[in-house]
C-alpha cells in the first residue's frame, strides 16, 4: 500500500477531543488525511492543520453524509477510507483492508473490525434495508473470517473512490443515521460485494465523536427518528413515523417527571423527528 492507494475522509464537528489520536493512528499507518469540518466551535480545526492532516472548512453544519461528499470528491486516491473522529486504525488496518480490495476486485466495500472500548467486536447483526440476511431477531454471530454480508457500520470503511462517486456518495438528503445503511444498499443493488476483512482492526469510541452540549441528544435524536422514516419511505417500506411519534411522546412526557434532561431530549428528540417526518419536513 503507498499513499497513491488511500485517503482518510474525516468529517469532524466539535471532534477536537478525539481527534488528535485518530489522526495520530493515521499517520503513524501512512495514511494521508483529510479533515471535512462542520462549522466545529472548538479546537477541531487547529488539532487537524497540526497533526499535518489537509482541512475542508464548511461554513456551517452541513451533515454526516454531505461533508463525506465533499471529502471523497476533493481526495485524488483510488479509494477514500470514511472513519469517524472517535476510531482508531491498528497499525497495518489500512493495507489489509486494501489488500483485500485488491483479492476481491468485484467487491467496492470493505469493513474491519470495529472493537469497542469494553472489548466487545461491534458486528451490525441486522439492517432496516436488507434484501438479504434480514436477521429480524437480530442475533448477532461473527463471521469467523473474510465474509461477504448486505451491511455494515458506516463507523470506518474503505471504498472504492469511482463506485461512491458514480453512486452519488451518501443520499444528501440525510443529515445524520441511516445514511451507511442506505449507501450499502446501494452497493449491493449495483452489483458490488460488501466484505468483512476481520485482520483489519479498529477500535471505536461510540458516541465520542462530538463533545457532549445541552440540546445535543435531543438533536441526534431527531435526526435518527427523521432518517429512519425517510429511508423506510424510500425503500417502500412501513412508515415507522406514527408509532414512534405516540410512544416517545409517551416516553418524554413520564421522562420529564424525572427532570433528567438527557432523558428527556431523548424521547422528545425521537417524538420530534418522528412527526416531522410525518409532516414532510426536510432534514435540513
Amino acid at each position: 500500500m503507498s499513499a497513491r492507494d488511500v485517503t482518510a475522509v474525516v468529517v469532524t464537528f466539535d471532534s477536537a477531543h478525539a481527534l488528535p489520536e485518530c489522526l495520530g493512528a493515521l499517520a503513524a499507518d501512512g495514511v494521508p488525511a483529510l479533515v471535512v469540518d462542520n462549522a466545529s466551535t472548538d479546537d477541531t480545526v487547529t488539532i487537524a492543520e497540526g497533526q499535518g492532516a489537509r482541512v475542508v472548512r464548511n461554513a456551517r453544519n452541513l451533515g454526516y453524509g454531505r461533508a463525506n461528499n465533499i471529502g471523497v470528491r476533493a481526495v485524488g486516491t483510488e479509494f477514500a477510507l470514511i472513519v469517524n473522529p472517535d476510531c482508531v486504525v491498528d497499525r497495518g488496518a489500512v493495507a489489509a483492508l486494501v489488500d483485500a480490495a485488491r483479492r476481491y476486485p468485484d467487491a467496492a466495500f470493505f469493513a474491519p473490525r470495529i472493537v469497542e472500548p469494553s472489548g466487545r467486536v461491534f458486528y451490525q447483526p441486522r439492517s432496516l434495508l436488507a434484501t438479504s440476511l434480514t436477521n429480524p431477531g437480530g442475533r448477532l454471530v461473527l463471521p469467523e473470517g473474510e465474509a461477504c454480508a448486505p451491511f455494515f457500520s458506516g463507523a470506518c470503511f474503505l471504498i472504492r473512490r469511482d463506485v461512491f462517486l458514480k453512486l452519488g456518495g451518501f443520499d444528501e438528503n440525510i443529515f445524520l443515521f441511516y445514511e451507511d445503511d442506505d449507501l450499502c444498499r446501494r452497493v449491493a443493488d449495483s452489483g458490488s460485494a460488501l466484505i468483512y476483512v476481520p485482520q483489519a482492526v479498529v477500535r471505536h469510541g461510540r458516541g465520542r465523536s462530538s463533545g457532549d452540549k445541552p440540546g445535543r441528544i435531543f438533536t441526534s435524536r431527531w435526526h435518527q427518528a427523521w432518517s429512519r422514516a425517510y429511508v423506510s419511505r424510500k425503500y417502500g417500506l412501513p412508515n415507522p413515523a406514527p408509532g414512534m411519534a405516540a410512544v416517545n411522546g409517551l416516553k418524554a412526557v413520564a421522562a420529564s417527571l424525572t427532570f433528567r434532561r438527557k432523558l428527556i431530549e431523548r424521547y422528545a428528540g425521537s417524538a420530534a423527528g418522528a412527526w416531522a417526518a410525518m409532516r414532510g419536513r426536510k432534514a435540513f
